[in-house]
């Protein structure tokens, strides 16, 4: 017997991601473009650059200079790629330039008088906790914070725009700007030679009125509050600097510079530092139960049952005995029936082996590293260049099925299959996309970048899913093991347990369950802006994923077609599809018990940002389920003699 077309569509995927990584295996010798080590020897120029602005409480970044900060005499914007622009990255210089190893206390950076709406911009600003971001050699800012229960450090990012408070006395809450930022630069030194590679860059930021000695005479002007010729420096915030419109704010900086045993290859393991990686392998081990016991009813089903029952059907001798056979064997002449809306379930399908090949490709990259947390943005670009090149595969196994189907229009299948999840997708995403950039956030998509997306869309992948198609359509259709009878037959009344909701219902709650501790980290990655660098621990719950889909839809199948109901096709699609659902309820619990979301318009980006992942991941499991219920009924009906 062949093999189906939609596990070859998957084998496919992964020998496609093995030539990949092929063509990749020489770049094991070098460093990956953007993450190779730079040497500065003493006095070298060290370029601050700074990044958005962020908050968990709105989730829209702003630019640095959106606020009354120091500026550069020009401001100098950075190159991004296409995952930052879409992150809502936007990186340029600052005026923020030290020399290598050459400490500096009380540096003043710039003088400004605000406004009443700057005023109000930085009050609001530090209303909603956000967060300035900068880089150092591409290391991102850091704010240390001991842990009282562990006595260990915990590392923030970037550090509060301000604070609130209340002077001494008052009971009026006030608005304090963090105008003075005292910057620790780590570097390891290479034993041979002068130079020093930076390994770690944290802040500690501090409010503090500053007050002038004699007039202001820009940089070089002498301040009473932190002075180094007095030996006098910013160590806390007894004396803060208010945010009052009409009044000048000086910012300042100190840095220091110590050397650490931390190697470069190592500066990042302090971001990625996993405390409670026994929580992942309480999941993996959590998943493996519910593996184990679908496997098990796998196993008996097809050793036991299935084994019994083929015997059974294949030693009837008597025509009597065969009238009265029972069972699954009893539908072999509809079980093979194209279902209502064939169209729509080879498009989906054929989207879904797309978002297969995509995940496995990219998550086989991550986990050999080339996918870094130091080469920003990476991930989303790599995810959306192989989502497009997968458009090959969502081509052909469409119209593969479509062909069994007996189907003849292959072009309206392509194009369906070309335009309904992209366009659905990005529909929602462009609307989500108006309300960011009605509240004027950077993290708006820039028109040339949507332009760019629609290029990709239009250019490469429709292109991709047509040769997909034509491919799959000239290869002979798929012969089902066994005759269609041109009448259907009428289906029994079924137990109240077998109701297609109940099932469909039912069949989600087991693949959801394998994933969800897992699924709790990768949300607090997204919204809590937190990095999330275990692909590990996430590949080993991705094949548990896929086992699970396939196991609960052909335990669910057999059930269904013993019960001498032969509509499988769509309901093998929903059974295993279905735990998106339990996915978005999840993120709704999340929402309301994780993060701080006030505003409206963050709500609304929050949800629709998970509907379109959920309906990815309804996609996706759900064509694992098909695809292996697929597989089981195609093996049982040639197993069996037929006359």
């Amino acid at each position: 017997m062949r093999a189906p077309a939609m596990l070859r569509c998957a084998a496919a995927a992964a020998a496609l991601a093995a030539l990949l990584l092929a063509a990749a295996a020489p770049a094991a010798g070098f460093y990956l473009p953007g993450v190779a080590p730079n040497d500065f020897a003493k006095g070298d120029q060290l370029q601050v650059k700074v990044n958005k602005l962020t908050s968990i409480k709105t989730q829209l970044p702003y630019t640095y200079y959106s606020l009354p900060f120091c500026k550069p005499a020009t401001i100098v914007d950075s190159a991004e790629n296409l995952g930052e622009v879409l992150r809502g990255d936007r990186i340029e210089n600052s005026p923020y330039v030290f020399q290598m190893r050459e400490p500096k206390m009380c540096q003043i950076v710039c003088k400004v008088t605000i406004t009443e709406k700057e005023a109000k911009e930085l009050k609001e600003k530090i209303e909603d906790e956000y967060r300035v971001n900068m880089i150092l050699d591409n290391l991102p800012l850091v704010v240390p914070v001991t842990r009282q229960d562990k006595n260990t450090v915990a590392y923030q990012g970037g550090y509060h725009v301000g604070v609130k408070g209340q002077y001494a006395g008052s009971k009026d809450e006030k608005y304090f700007i963090h105008n003075h930022l005292t910057f620790t630069v780590k570097y390891h030194k290479d034993d041979d030679s002068e130079l020093s590679r930076i390994v770690g860059f944290e802040v500690q930021p501090y409010s503090v009125k500053h007050q002038v000695d004699d007039k202001w005479n820009g940089v070089n002007t002498r301040l009473t509050t932190c002075d180094p010729h007095a030996n006098k420096f910013v160590t806390s915030s007894e004396t803060p600097q208010e945010v009052e419109a009409g009044k000048d704010i000086i910012f300042t900086y100190d840095v220091r510079f110590e050397d650490s045993e931390i190697k470069w290859a190592s500066r990042w393991d302090t971001y990625l530092l996993m405390t409670d990686d026994q929580i992942h392998w309480f999941s993996i081990v959590n998943s493996l139960m519910i593996v184990l016991f679908l496997s098990g009813m796998v196993a008996m089903i097809m050793l036991r049952t299935l084994y019994r029952d083929i015997s059974r059907y294949n030693q009837l001798e008597t025509q009597e005995e065969a009238q009265e056979e029972t069972g699954w064997k009893l539908v072999h002449g509809d079980v093979f029936r194209p279902p209502t809306n064939s169209d729509l379930l080879c498009v989906y399908v054929g989207t879904g082996v797309q978002f297969f090949g995509m995940l496995l490709v990219t998550m086989i990259f991550a986990v050999l590293g080339f996918l870094s947390p130091s080469n920003r943005g990476g991930l989303m670009t790599a995810m959306l260049l192989v989502w497009v090149l997968m458009g090959l595969l969502a081509g052909y196994s469409s119209s593969r099925l479509y062909k069994m189907f007996k189907g003849s229009e292959w072009k309206k299948i392509t194009l369906q299959t070309a335009f309904l999840f992209p366009g659905i997708a990005f529909v929602i995403f462009f609307i989500l996309n108006a309300l960011i950039w009605g509240e004027k956030s950077s993290g708006a998509v820039p028109f040339t970048t949507m332009f760019a997306l629609v290029l990709l869309w239009f250019g490469i992948s429709v292109p991709l899913v047509f040769v997909g198609s034509y491919l799959g359509f000239k290869k002979p259709a798929m012969e089902p093991p066994v005759k269609t009878n041109k009448i259907p037959r009428q289906i029994p009344e079924q137990a109240w347990y077998m109701n297609p909701v109940f099932t469909i219902l039912i069949g989600g709650i087991l693949p959801f369950g394998a994933v969800f501790i897992e699924l709790f980290f990768i949300l607090t990655s997204i919204w809590l802006h937190q990095f999330y660098y275990i692909f590990g621990f996430l590949f080993l719950v991705f094949v548990i994923l896929i086992i699970t889909c396939a196991e609960i839809t052909i335990v669910l199948c057999y059930f269904q077609l013993c019960s001498e109901d032969y509509m499988w096709w769509w309901r093998s699609y929903l059974t295993s599809g279905s735990s998106a659902l339990y996915l978005f309820l999840y993120a709704g619990f999340y929402f309301f018990t994780k993060l701080q979301i006030t505003k409206l318009v963050s709500g609304i980006l929050y949800f629709g940002y998970m509907l379109l992942a959920s309906y990815a991941f309804f996609v996706l499991t759900g064509t694992i389920g098909f695809c292996a219920c697929f597989w089981f009924t195609r093996l049982i009906y040639s197993s069996v003699k037929i006359d």
